[in-house]
């Protein structure tokens, strides 16, 4: 068995995995932000409460980017990790081997090896909840590409400056990456409500736009049509690029079954490859699905 966490902002959550399909959770504690010891502590007090031998590996899922190249983190929401070599400095400071994973990299993972990816060879993991992410998945193993930013298919200067059915004018809006005109500043559940805004001049939250587009509001029904415009497709032409044959979706805008089908529908009519198949699916793991990858992910390793 082996200690996995998924750590983001605000907590650290830490499980168990006895094996793939055994992982057990563990109570959550705040994350500290800008104490590396109180960090590393709080991993290594959690791993002890679990019964987890001493010296035993650890496997980490966690919201930041690890470069493969100098094996620095970029984690700006954690400031006392943010910038160090952290599978390093963790192994250093607690006397065990530590794997570190991008958390949507362990979304997709979990989905390739225990839900809806199950027996596909690329299976490309999509996140859209409070930002525009993914992973991709080839073989059971997760491919990070240089510097470790493959898959992250919602940053870059792509986004649509018209869409929806008539037209409407897209802004190039500011990303939190630094650059314009991301997919993420517009296919994110603020993005949806930035589109909402522009077009309607109306504030909303994303849970109320959908709600009413399922009603059959008329002002809600166009934002989710720009929406789906803007966001399929970069999401095909990713697609087309990676060569995915499923596509699991995780997020909170994935608690919306009808928002994922007409993804899907208009992510099948932009890609190369012509199916009547449904690609773009809600993912199946729910519950900790970073959780899950991170076991999984750790798992994969004592296997080696």
């Amino acid at each position: 068995m082996i200690a996995c966490f998924d750590i983001g902002g605000s907590a650290i959550k830490g499980a168990v995995a006895y094996s793939r399909e055994d992982i057990r959770p563990l109570p959550k504690v705040p994350t500290p932000l800008h104490d590396f010891d109180l960090f590393a502590t709080a991993i290594e007090q959690i791993a002890h409460d679990g019964g987890v031998d001493p010296g035993s590996l650890i496997s980490i899922s966690i919201a930041g980017v690890v470069d493969s190249d100098t094996g620095r983190i970029t984690c700006a929401n954690i400031p006392c990790i943010h910038g160090r070599r952290l599978v390093a400095d963790l192994s250093e400071k607690l006397n065990r081997p530590v794997l570190v994973a991008n958390d949507a990299d362990c979304f997709a993972l979990s989905e390739a090896v225990l839900g809806a990816g199950r027996g596909h060879r690329i299976v490309f993991g999509v996140i859209l909840g409070t930002g525009v992410g993914g992973g991709l998945v080839i073989n059971g193993k997760i491919h990070e590409g240089a510097g470790g930013f493959a898959g992250e298919w919602g940053h870059g200067p792509v986004s649509a400056t018209l869409a929806g059915n008539p037209p409407v004018t897209i802004p190039r809006y500011a990303c939190g990456c630094g650059q314009i005109g991301c997919v993420d500043a517009v296919g994110a559940a603020r993005g949806m409500e930035r589109l909402h805004a522009h077009i309607h001049g109306v504030s909303l939250p994303s849970t109320e736009i959908i709600a009413a587009w399922d009603a059959g509001d008329n002002e809600a029904t166009r934002t989710i049509d720009v929406y789906i415009d803007v966001v399929s497709g970069p999401l095909a032409m990713t697609i087309n690029i990676v060569g995915a044959s499923v596509v699991p979706v995780g997020g909170g805008l994935a608690n919306s079954l009808p928002l994922i089908r007409r993804l899907d529908e208009a992510v099948r009519a932009r890609i190369l490859r012509q199916t009547d198949k449904a690609l773009v699916i809600p993912a199946e793991l729910k519950i900790e699905p970073g959780l899950i990858g991170a076991g999984v992910l750790g798992l994969m390793d004592l296997e080696k």
